[in-house]
């Protein structure tokens, strides 16, 4: 052998080497594979825990939006004309019905006030002269000493001077209201707003424009703008059974997305469907006493106008939805096996989806473990944890009578 052929072969022997040491991982590598995949299939069933559901009572509860509007609004305008002498109030301020709010110059009426008296007085005495002469004329008709004709006459300007004493009195009456309408009061308790007219200026009983507004805030009303098609479908299913009607207690979200602190009550909902929206508004009441909802402040009101009986409360890792959008769950079948069931779960409560159909009382919803099952796969189950079960029923309360 040359000494070339040496230095080759000596150079092949470090790639030999290298092929062997390949070779070997491969075969490593390919025996470990073998090794979990044999593993794998002896792992046998999917351990899976479980909740036994049964039918609970969920408030249907809707988020609808809504507005605020005032308890009373008063537009305060005068009942008589003259010059407005003093106002009694700073604007922006609270006011208690019956407090006088502005003084009109009352001399002229003052005035009308005391003619009216005289004219009373005036028919008073008419009245006593005319009762006196009919008295005196009615024994002398009897002995003929006048004729009837003039008794007759005496006693009808007796009782024409009686009329003209009521006429004088209710003029006087008159007179007297309008005298009092020179005050300007408040009709209402609330907050006061601007005034439209200073000291000095001429006011007229017929106009148009207020002098101020009195607004009460406290409580308020939230007009809530619902769907007619969903009240249609409530009402249906309130006939058809497996749905209770409840007191509809109220509660605001703030356009800031804060709560508010009141809760309110549903008083009426009106009977005519708005021809533009295609709604129908319901009013509910609440307390406000730091006046944080003002009239025309929009919210949104979540309540409850009825209670599903019939409803399932799963908790929300059970559920998942397939290619379809169609929410899927799996239960415990015959001999612990995975069974895919599609339900119908169109809304939350908490952590639960609330299920209207496709569960019946007693079922096991898998609700851990289901992430890799396939239907009629073997499980090995176990019941879940406390907090993975659901809720206690909720009581029904019947809705209040509004008057």
């Amino acid at each position: 052998m040359t000494r070339s052929q040496l230095n080759s072969g000596r150079k092949l022997q470090p790639l030999r080497a290298i092929a062997i040491a390949a070779a070997a991982l491969a075969l490593a590598s390919c025996g470990s594979a073998s090794d979990e995949g044999g593993k794998s299939r002896d792992r046998g069933p999917t351990a899976v825990s479980y909740v036994v559901v049964q039918p609970t009572s969920v408030p249907l509860v809707q988020s609808l939006p809504a507005r605020v509007s005032a308890f009373e609004v008063s537009q305060v305008r005068p009942q008589v004309s003259g010059i407005v002498q003093k106002r009694y109030f700073t604007e922006g301020a609270f006011v208690r019905k019956g407090q006088t709010l502005y003084q009109i110059d009352p001399s002229q009426y003052q005035a009308s006030v005391a003619q009216a008296s005289a004219n009373v007085r005036a028919a008073q005495a008419s009245a006593d002269s005319a009762r006196a002469l009919a008295a005196r004329y009615r024994p002398l008709v009897e002995m003929e000493a006048v004729s009837k004709q003039d008794y007759t006459n005496a006693v009808s300007q007796a009782r024409q001077a009686e009329a003209a004493i009521a006429q004088n009195q209710a003029a006087l009456r008159a007179a007297q209201i309008n005298l009092r309408f020179t005050r300007v009061p408040a009709p209402i308790s609330g907050k006061i707003g601007i005034s439209n007219v200073t000291e000095g200026a001429l006011v007229t009983a017929n106009q148009t424009d207020a002098l101020t507004t009195i607004t009460r805030l406290d409580p308020v009303n939230v007009d809530i703008q619902e769907s007619a098609s969903d009240l249609i479908t409530l009402r249906q299913s309130l006939s058809s059974g497996g749905v209770a009607p409840t007191a509809a207690q109220v509660r605001l979200k703030l356009p800031d997305g804060s709560d508010y602190g009141f809760t309110g009550t549903v008083q009426f909902s009106e009977v005519i469907v708005d021809q533009n929206t295609g709604t129908v508004t319901l009013r509910a009441r609440f307390p406000n006493p730091m006046s944080i909802l003002l009239p025309g402040l929009f919210v949104t009101a979540q309540f409850s106008q009825a209670v599903d009986t019939t409803a399932f409360l799963v908790p929300q890792q059970a559920v998942s939805r397939d290619p379809k959008g169609a929410a899927t769950l799996f239960v415990l079948g015959p001999g612990n096996r995975a069974v895919q069931r599609t339900v119908i779960a169109t809304r939350t409560q908490g952590p639960y989806w609330v299920v209207t159909q496709g569960l019946a009382a007693g079922e096991k919803v898998i609700v851990e473990g289901a992430g890799n099952l396939r239907d009629g796969a073997q499980v090995k189950p176990s019941p879940a944890k406390g907090k993975a079960a659901p809720r206690p029923p909720l009581k029904v309360q019947p809705p209040a009578k509004t008057g």
